[in-house]
């Protein structure tokens, strides 16, 4: 599905009230008041963009004042954060590699997952633009002219949602892990990468949200732009969120989790993804809401249920 600016549907409030309803009710008594999960801690893991850009400050706010909890926020790549709820300590994960997320799924791990927002992946770099990919529409491209120049490519190298993407335009460009000395892997998270790129010059991969909220720190110029502004689709950058499966880790949090997943993809909490911005720049787009359902959002990519 090819991302548009304006994906968002804005007043169908009914459509998904009845999903908010059923989360929230998770945990309440048998008079269908507010669920009984005050003073309780919920668990996320989630990647580096959602926190360095401010956004999780917004919205987990809003949550924990609703229901009187505290959410606990780990920062960490896609593969991180994966890893930390393969382990049990987790109760939600919001992140942006749905390789890696369906492969959690099909292990067993993760459940309820749903699609909640999206931006998308810009290629950035120094002003002067040493390869020359300034304005093209096409990364792949980009990225092969950055290695027949050598020009300095820093690589967030932590197999992370970005570093997960990165590796996928460079293998369309033909480069498996055949890479010369101005390959650069800095084992770091988005915001450390982009102050590196700026300081030593060259160019990096970076979701559009963390660029924007770091614009005026950093000398990095958009060079190739995503699907938000009409660039490739290979740079669309979609972000889920799912529970950890309480079968597996019994000491999952998991009314409280599908109560945090039912209020972020409830027209509230979509709002407050849609109306986020800094310095005047929208930098995610709310994805949970549609005209038309989509239940394929719920389970892996590759899911057909011929084996149920």
């Amino acid at each position: 599905m090819a991302i548009q600016r304006r994906a968002f549907v804005g007043g169908i409030g009914a459509t998904v009230a009845v999903g908010l309803a059923g989360c929230t009710a998770l945990g309440g008594d048998e008079s269908g008041d507010q669920p009984t999960i005050s003073d309780e801690t919920l668990t996320l893991t989630t990647t580096t963009s959602t926190y360095d850009t401010g956004l999780l400050d917004e919205v987990n706010g809003s949550f924990q004042d609703r229901y009187g909890v505290t959410v606990d926020t780990v920062s960490q790549g896609t593969g991180a954060a994966i890893e930390t709820g393969r382990s049990g300590d987790a109760d939600v994960v919001m992140v942006h590699a749905r390789s890696q997320e369906d492969e959690f799924m099909n292990d067993g791990y993760a459940i309820n997952r749903r699609d909640l927002m999206f931006n998308d992946f810009v290629v950035v770099g120094e002003p002067d633009d040493p390869a020359g990919i300034a304005d093209g529409d096409d990364a792949v491209e980009a990225f092969t002219q950055i290695a027949d120049s050598e020009s300095t490519f820093v690589s967030r190298g932590d197999n992370s949602g970005t570093h997960t993407k990165e590796r996928e335009i460079w293998a369309e460009a033909g480069f498996d892990d055949d890479f010369g000395e101005w390959y650069l892997e800095a084992g770091q998270g988005m915001g450390e990468v982009l102050v590196q790129t700026a300081q030593q010059g060259g160019y990096t991969l970076a979701d559009r949200g963390t660029y924007l909220s770091m614009i005026d720190e950093i000398d990095l110029e958009i060079h190739v732009d995503g699907p938000v502004e009409d660039g490739p689709e290979i740079l669309a950058n979609p972000y889920g969120i799912f529970a950890i499966n309480p079968a597996v880790h019994e000491n999952a949090n998991y009314d409280l989790a599908m109560a945090y997943i039912g209020f972020l993809t409830s027209v509230e909490g979509q709002d407050i993804i849609d109306e986020y911005t800094v310095e005047g720049e929208q930098l995610f787009f709310p994805r949970a809401l549609a005209e038309e359902p989509n239940y394929h959002q719920y389970v892996p990519e590759d899911w057909d249920g011929s084996d149920q």
